[in-house]
């Protein structure tokens, strides 16, 4: 079930799903785990989440998903360093509840007008087990 995962992942937070959208998600840009610019994997490919809307409603369900505790902020406008190739998600609105970043309300995949000077972090408290 674990299998060519990145270090990043936390697949003990998984133990009892696939490893689907749920799982693919990571911190980057960072020297901690729970904290960094956000990034999925879609269509087999990383890409970034733009600022817009975005804030710590969202930033709470990021930590969540990572077993990464609270979250402390919410920053935009790329503070952990510009990403690289697609900007999946716009437009973010998640109600804070949700198991995990794919579950929020968004525009369609790929379908923003951010630039990656947009991209968006979460600081999250960093207990492994919330």
């Amino acid at each position: 079930m674990h299998r060519n995962l990145p270090k990043c992942f936390f697949p003990w937070v998984f133990a009892d799903a696939d490893i689907s959208e749920v799982a693919q998600l990571r911190l980057v840009n960072s020297r901690s785990h729970c904290a960094g610019r956000v990034e999925m994997l879609h269509n087999r490919q990383w890409g970034t989440m733009c600022d817009d809307s975005w804030d710590l409603q969202d930033a709470r369900v990021v930590c969540r998903q990572l077993g990464c505790g609270a979250a402390l902020s919410a920053p935009g406008g790329a503070r952990f360093g510009r990403g690289s190739g697609r900007i999946w998600l716009g437009n973010v609105n998640c109600t804070g509840t949700e198991a995990a970043l794919s579950d929020c309300r968004a525009r369609p995949w790929g379908e923003n007008s951010c630039t990656h000077g947009e991209d968006a972090g979460v600081v999250c408290s960093g207990n492994l087990h919330p």
